[in-house]
Order: structure tokens, then C-alpha cells, then sequence
């Protein structure tokens, strides 16, 4: 449990760390690729063992990192998208509601039972993410923008299947640190070969705010993966209760945060999500 506290604390900072960039004017996509090298780098200064970079395409895993690498790129940017065009709460909302997907993908794959209570817990959650995630908005949408939020919902669902599916099949726990560090490697590399493309249209600026900013992101970044992986690994918790608490225990924990630092006013709405979070928490973790 020690290791999903961990991990839950991590990625709440990172919300964190995202509403500072927007008080502090930071470029979002040079912050986030700045980042990826940090993360990159912490990852391999916690490896142990010793490997050169040759050695690392020959790893089984490794297509598998540059292909969640290549995810994290892409997801990013329709999150952005979304963001945008449609409204940041729907946004949040299809990353967190995404958890359904490796849960029911983990009963059908590993054959992981689930309980009625642990069923209804999952329910809840789902439920408990959309409410504390509401926010009133006047924004219509289209059709075609609705697709955003879906494309959202299927990348945040496939990447935590995909570190799932890795991890049980693939990867060694004394290599976690260097597969942590490949995946945040390849989703640099995808990111700097996106930034070469753009500077043909609109010239590179350097700024030290911004690679400050990539810095304070990339240690919770890093260890957010490294510390959910560790938890994947308990064997008194299926991952489909670990995704559930994880993804439940961050909306929750991440909306405390923004109360107590940012001053941010909840409704009733929200409070109730943060009450329905809690319980189906103690009813996947407990049954």
C-alpha cells in the first residue's frame, strides 16, 4: 500500500505543478518535453545495474516503451486538444473515467476475480470521478468535438493497460527504474523531433522558466510511474483495485490540494463525488 500511497501522491503533485504553469505563463509543450528528459534522467540515475544504450533495444521490452512513449505524446496533445474545444473538466473527467479499461481488461487477461462488493466499488468510483470532476459550463460541442473526450477516454485507458501488461509480462523489478527511464526517453525524443518540425514555422526561444518548470514536473512525473508499477506488484491487491484506488484516490486527493493551495470552491456536486470516492475506495480495497 506504501507504494500506491506513493504513486497517488506523485501524480496529484503533478496537477499541482500544471495549475502553476498556468499562474506562472509557462509553455506547456517545452515545460513538458523538458520534462521528459528530467524524467529520463532520474530514471537512470536510480537503475543499479549497468547498460549501454546498444544494449537497450535488444531488452523485450523495449518496443514496448517506445510505443507508451509515442501514447504519452499523443495523449498529451488531446488533452490539450480537449482542453480547449471543449472544456478542461471534460477533459478530466475522460482521463480519470478512463480506470474502466484496464480494470475489465485485467478480468478477461489475467483472470482477476472480482466480488460483487469490489464491483460496486468500481461503479462508484466511475460515478465519484465524474462528480468531483463537474464544473458548470456553457460550452455546446459538436459531434465531431465529442470525439476528443472519447480519444482521450481510449489513450488514458490504453497506456495503463499497456504498463500493466508490460510489467506482467516483460519486466524484471530491478529493471522497472530503466524501463521508467526508456519510456520517459522515447516520449522526449517524439517530443523534440515535434518541436524540430514547428521551429521550420516559428523559431525556438530558450527560456530558463520553462526548463525550471520541465524539472519541478519530471521527478513526480517519473516516480508516479515507477511507484505504480511497484504497487502492480502487490499481491494482497488486484491491479483492478490498484487502477480504482489509484485513479479515485488522485481525483480526490488532487481536489483537496487545489482547496487548501489554490483557495478553489467545491459544490455540492463535488463534495459528493469526494464522499462516493472514499467509499468505493474502502470497498475495492477492504473486500
Amino acid at each position: 500500500m506504501l507504494y500506491l500511497a506513493l504513486s497517488i501522491l506523485s501524480s496529484s503533485l503533478i496537477f499541482v505543478i500544471f495549475k502553476l504553469f498556468d499562474i506562472y505563463k509557462v509553455t506547456t509543450l517545452y515545460a513538458i518535453i523538458t520534462n521528459y528528459v528530467v524524467a529520463c534522467g532520474v530514471g537512470l540515475f536510480f537503475y543499479e545495474g549497468t547498460v549501454t544504450i546498444v544494449e537497450i533495444p535488444k531488452k523485450p521490452w523495449f518496443w514496448g516503451t517506445f510505443l507508451l512513449g509515442l501514447l504519452f505524446i499523443i495523449v498529451f496533445n488531446l488533452m490539450a486538444a480537449t482542453a480547449q474545444k471543449v472544456g478542461v473538466s471534460v477533459a478530466s473527467v475522460a482521463t480519470k473515467m478512463s480506470l474502466v479499461i484496464p480494470v475489465v481488461l485485467s478480468v478477461f487477461l489475467y483472470k482477476e476475480a472480482l466480488g460483487a462488493l469490489k464491483v460496486i466499488g468500481i461503479v462508484l468510483a466511475l460515478i465519484a470521478v465524474y462528480f468531483a470532476s463537474y464544473k458548470e459550463s456553457s460550452v455546446k460541442t459538436g459531434k465531431k468535438a465529442l470525439l476528443l473526450p472519447m480519444m482521450v477516454f481510449l489513450g488514458s485507458g490504453l497506456i495503463d493497460a499497456s504498463l500493466k501488461y508490460v510489467q506482467e509480462r516483460y519486466i524484471d523489478e530491478t529493471e522497472f527504474p530503466l524501463f521508467s527511464a526508456t519510456v520517459f526517453g522515447s516520449a522526449a525524443t517524439i517530443g523534440f523531433l515535434l518541436i524540430m518540425a514547428k521551429s521550420f514555422q516559428k523559431p525556438l526561444r530558450f527560456n530558463i522558466k520553462n526548463v525550471i518548470a520541465g524539472i519541478a514536473l519530471g521527478i513526480p512525473n517519473y516516480f508516479s510511474i515507477y511507484f505504480l508499477l511497484r504497487a502492480l506488484q502487490n499481491e494482497d491487491l488486484t491491479s483492478a483495485s490498484v487502477f480504482t484506488i489509484n485513479n479515485v484516490a488522485i481525483v480526490m486527493f488532487s481536489t483537496l490540494l487545489g482547496i487548501l493551495l489554490f483557495k478553489e470552491k467545491l459544490s455540492v456536486k463535488n463534495w459528493g463525488g469526494i464522499v462516493l470516492a472514499i467509499v468505493s475506495i474502502l470497498l475495492v480495497a477492504l473486500f
